[in-house]
């Protein structure tokens, strides 16, 4: 990695938050939720920078469209966060399927 790509990650960073903090109050105070409970749940596709700015896309639209954050999420954050990364493997079924095991046969 150069330092230009450095820079440019850097650059990149800045322009994602500023996204974040140009929403209304209550769009950040979920956005932040999304992020924390994806950042738990560890879906392998989140290291690949699209899920979370897909979803200030859509949170950006929603806004411009002055519809209020739980009407287009609904009121279960965690749900909603399931149902993106529904078809998505998290490293914990990584982890599973690397010693052996089924994803979800803990406890069966």
């Amino acid at each position: 990695m150069s330092i230009q790509d450095i820079i440019e990650g850097k650059k990149q960073w800045r322009a994602y938050v500023a996204r974040v903090k140009a929403l209304p109050p209550d769009y950040q105070i979920v956005y932040k939720e999304m992020q924390k409970y994806l950042f738990k749940v560890g879906p392998v596709g989140l290291s690949d920078g699209s899920l979370l700015p897909g979803a200030i896309d859509f949170f950006e639209e929603g806004a411009a469209a002055g519809k209020g954050v739980l009407e287009l999420i609904g009121t279960d954050v965690a749900a909603f966060c399931d149902d993106l990364i529904k078809d998505s493997p998290t490293y914990a079924d990584v982890y599973q399927e690397s010693i052996g095991g089924a994803p979800g046969a803990a406890g069966e």
